[in-house]
């Protein structure tokens, strides 16, 4: 059975997504200040652009060359200088860190000790890091120990507040709908 994904919203980025983790994990850093499915579009749009998408190719390659693949239109990120040097230093660090195995990230363990590596990876604050370990339980069955109460409101059963939670069309508009609310009330 092939896994289904519907975070870009474009068939051929979505299995990119679902069948590499680090393009998830990708996707995930690159959401930030941009539409959701641009965000998850990104890692398909640099592998076109790279000809593969893997950590040892995306941390090995020229930064200046890194840079024009980020910026050339269309952008895979409005702001491709600093989101593609944060996209290089993800991948040099699952090189460092993992031996370009993305999945030993949360290969063993529970979610505390899951989350403090998704912590320990440029560009994830906490923020991300808990939608993210919502995104793997949720969507991929990875479930550490703990898994949703790490992952914190993020990971509730059937909530509507992250990328964790977009499957469809129709939930991704629920999402949105959520963030619009929350977003009205903080101004309140």
């Amino acid at each position: 059975m092939t896994r289904k994904v519907c975070l870009a919203q474009n068939p051929e980025a979505d299995e990119l997504l679902a069948d590499d983790m680090f393009a998830l994990l990708t996707g995930m850093l690159l959401d930030q200040q941009i539409p959701m499915e641009k965000a998850f579009s990104g890692p398909k749009v640099i592998s076109d652009r790279l000809g593969g998408f893997t950590p040892s190719l995306l941390a090995s390659t020229d930064a200046e060359a890194f840079a024009t693949v980020m910026a050339t239109p269309p952008a895979v990120h409005r702001f491709p200088g600093s989101m593609g040097r944060r996209v290089q230093d993800l991948a040099a660090a699952v090189v460092e860190q993992y031996d370009g195995d993305v999945t030993r990230i949360w290969a063993d363990g529970d979610a505390k000790v899951v989350l403090k590596r998704l912590l320990g990876l440029p560009g994830f604050g906490e923020q991300k890091a808990k939608i993210f370990l919502a995104l793997l339980g949720k969507q991929f069955d990875v479930q550490p120990e703990g898994w949703r109460a790490a992952a914190g409101a993020y990971g509730e059963d059937g909530s509507r507040r992250s990328v964790a939670d977009v499957v469809d069309e129709g939930t991704l508009q629920e999402v949105r709908a959520f963030k619009k609310a929350a977003k009205a009330a903080a101004k309140k």
